[in-house]
């Protein structure tokens, strides 16, 4: 089965905007995208700009800008996307996952089903 993730324009562009509000920084950093054990709902997201890129790491390079995710992670979120959302409440990257049974208001933590 392969196992894809995708990333919005939206996401994309503010990834960029970020990244380039870092100043000239070598090696330029990709945005990492993980899930952990936490959270209200037994896993959470994470985000955090990454400079090292693992030899099993998922890369997609879009509009100028790499995200990466890790294989289990990856297994967590296949087919998902990650989006990035600007609401009346704040801003802020969110996962679509298909495989999440629930999640929590805050769209940071999930449940398997």
């Amino acid at each position: 089965m392969t196992q894809s993730f995708s990333v919005s324009d939206a996401a994309a562009k503010r990834i960029a905007e970020i990244i380039s509000g870092k100043g000239d920084i070598t090696p330029v950093p990709a945005l990492r995208v993980a899930v952990s054990a936490g959270g209200c709902n037994g896993f959470q997201y994470e985000f955090r700009l990454d400079a090292e890129v693992a030899p099993d790491d998922l890369v997609i390079a879009t509009h100028g800008i790499r995200v990466v995710v890790d294989p289990a992670s990856l297994d967590l979120m296949h087919d998902g996307e990650l989006d990035y959302v600007n609401k009346l409440m704040g801003a802020h990257f969110a996962v679509t996952n298909p495989n999440a049974a629930s999640g929590c208001g805050c769209g940071t933590s999930f449940s398997l089903a």
